[in-house]
């Protein structure tokens, strides 16, 4: 009988959750990209590992928007020609990202093609620690969102009251387990770090005898992680794909202002 019941409540949850997954990924009324990406330019600059940032349209992103205090709510990592082509001759995926209700799946760069969009590149990594990074996401798709997890999902349909700043962090990670997280950029966090790659560390100094005196870098934890992190972390460089005409700005066309 307490079998029965535990499975009752198990689907009535992941019922629920479905529910609640689908209305928070629905696109906010009004979104319109100020600066949306060229997809041929952008191809042309991403490397394997280098982390694309996103700015979302759902309903979720708008929360995580505020939160973060950042116009990146969504993050994924370029993994090149890693994954196989499909079969029926469709577009390669390019993209690993963890998304709400999906969990983490592989998907093509064109997804992106009409959202803005910012490249983040990790500041001197090896070829094989680039590797590491890609296989290791690879090795997690196919990791489900745990559409059961009722208060992860809740917090973003309540109206976000102003909150101070040292919390809003903490509100991200509250509630989420792992790897079944709304934020995205937790798994990607986790790929860096496996590679001892700093994103965002936490330092601690330390006296010895004399005058002497050394900085110990300590990893924070994945969950506390944002997409807003990559882009302000000194380790990473922010790479701009250059315009398909090029940028001599003699050879644009203005409208005539009249």
């Amino acid at each position: 009988m307490e079998t029965r019941l535990g499975i009752a409540c198990d689907t009535a949850l992941d019922r629920i959750g479905r529910f609640l997954a689908g209305k928070l990924t629905r696109t906010s009324s009004g979104y319109r990209p100020f600066t949306p990406s060229d997809h041929e330019s952008l191809s042309q600059a991403l490397l394997p590992g280098d982390v694309l940032l996103i700015e979302g349209s759902q309903r979720v992103s708008n929360a995580i928007k505020y939160l973060t205090q950042s116009t990146w709510s969504h993050a994924a990592l370029f993994v090149g020609d890693a994954l196989p082509a499909p079969a029926d001759g469709s577009e390669r995926p390019r993209l690993i990202e963890v998304n709400l209700g999906e969990g983490c799946v592989a998907r093509p760069l064109s997804k992106y093609a009409s959202y803005n969009t910012r490249i983040c590149r990790a500041a001197g990594l090896t070829a094989e620690e680039r590797a590491a990074v890609v296989r290791f996401m690879i090795d997690r798709i196919g990791l489900h969102y745990d559409l059961r997890n009722i208060i992860d999902l809740l917090r973003y349909f309540f109206p976000t009251p102003p909150v101070p700043v040292r919390w809003r962090r903490r509100m991200i990670a509250f509630g989420s387990g792992d790897p079944t997280r709304a934020i995205c950029s937790s798994l990607i966090a986790q790929a860096f770090q496996s590679v001892r790659y700093p994103i965002l560390p936490e330092i601690s100094v330390q006296e010895g005898a004399g005058f002497a005196r050394r900085e110990l870098f300590h990893i924070r934890h994945h969950s506390l992680f944002t997409p807003r992190d990559f882009d302000v972390s000194p380790w990473f460089d922010i790479v701009k794909p250059h315009p398909a005409q090029g940028r001599d700005h003699r050879t644009l066309e203005w409208a005539d202002p009249g």
